[in-house]
């Protein structure tokens, strides 16, 4: 077979709700669920496995295809490493997203033997301010475990969730990096739900959004490359698109278009941080549900999206956050998916 393009399709798999930080911005809740068995766990990803190949053969597509691993706390999952290597035996690249905390040098071993491409670790910024985040102590638990990993030969991301208590020291984190000696260093935006409700008001305004950012990238960081899922950032760094005005995704918000999120009871979600059940792998198929979705439908729809985000010329790379979007609007009471992102500057 001739394989004709390549497109990227991730699934994002939460484990487990359970987590030994209790972080201010977590965009999950805590409660307790009903989590999947090993045997469930196992089944769900044979069929996303099958489902791609399938995919793959029907449209001429090479798909890359990976599994971003992880929790509430991935290490507090039992039967973690079984479920790395099924994984892998389907021929996936796989992460895995934790704080980090919990990662001795045997346990970083193990991650690389059981075939871990990448591991990304939550640091919020300098002690005081991730420890105010996060709890006191876990900064020094964090860069433990992230020394642990690049000791065993893991590339490491550190990642920040920017808001008003940490956005100014993002700067402050390219030296901590480079100290480090990890590879990439990443960030993202606080999406106000579940516990980070309660930093609603420590969202930065579209203003700084475009300030930092521009610095961000503005910065010369050696070895260190900056990364980011954030499609308003990356279409920050992009240039004239007065002509992009197609009506089909080709970028930006993965929501709809790249990937899909398995929560611990098996609800399936756009996107981890896009609270929106479309289905249970426990009773449903993937491959159904991708097709049939009627919001990953509207998802893939300009003439759906409300207000500036419709209208953009940068609307099929970008999209804005979907879950920022969602969660900004809930807390004026409208509930929608397809609003503007509050906090877009283009």
């Amino acid at each position: 077979m001739s394989i004709g393009n390549t497109h990227e399709f991730f699934i994002q798999l939460h484990l487990t709700e359970n987590c030994n930080l209790s972080c201010r911005h977590c965009y999950q809740e805590g409660r307790k669920t009903n989590e999947m068995s090993l045997s469930e766990i196992k089944d769900a990803i044979n069929e996303i496995s099958d489902t791609i190949n399938e995919w793959s053969e029907t449209y001429d597509i090479a798909f890359l295809r990976s599994f971003n691993v992880t929790g509430g706390e991935p290490l507090l999952f039992k039967d973690l490493f079984e479920i790395l290597n099924e994984i892998r035996k389907k021929d996936f690249e796989i992460y895995l997203l934790t704080n980090g905390t919990l990662i001795d040098k045997k346990k970083a071993k193990a991650l690389l033997n059981a075939g871990i491409k990448g591991v990304q670790v939550s640091l919020e910024g300098p002690e005081n301010i991730h420890d105010s985040i996060r709890g006191r102590g876990s900064f020094f638990a964090s860069l433990n475990g992230v020394r642990n990993l690049l000791e065993a030969g893991l590339q490491v991301t550190l990642n920040v969730t920017l808001s008003a208590v940490n956005a100014d020291h993002f700067i402050n984190m390219i030296k901590i990096a480079s100290t480090l000696g990890v590879q990439r260093l990443g960030f993202s935006r606080l999406v106000p739900s579940g516990k980070g409700l309660g930093m609603l008001d420590e969202m930065i305004d579209k203003t700084k959004t475009k300030e930092i950012y521009e610095k961000i990238f503005s910065l010369n960081t050696d070895n260190l490359k900056i990364v980011t899922g954030d499609p308003v950032a990356t279409q920050s760094t992009i240039g004239d698109f007065e002509n992009d005005l197609g009506d089909f995704p080709s970028g930006g918000s993965a929501a709809g278009i790249s990937g899909l999120t398995i929560l611990p009871d098996g609800t399936i979600t756009p996107c981890r941080r896009l609270p929106i059940p479309i289905g249970n792998v426990r009773k449903d198929s993937i491959r159904e549900v991708w097709a049939t979705s009627s919001v990953l439908e509207s998802l893939r729809d300009r003439a759906k999206y409300k207000g500036k985000c419709g209208l953009c010329k940068r609307w099929t790379g970008c999209r804005g956050c979907r879950a920022i979007a969602y969660a900004f609007s809930k807390t004026k009471g409208k509930n929608d998916f397809l609003s503007d992102d509050p906090q877009c500057f283009i």
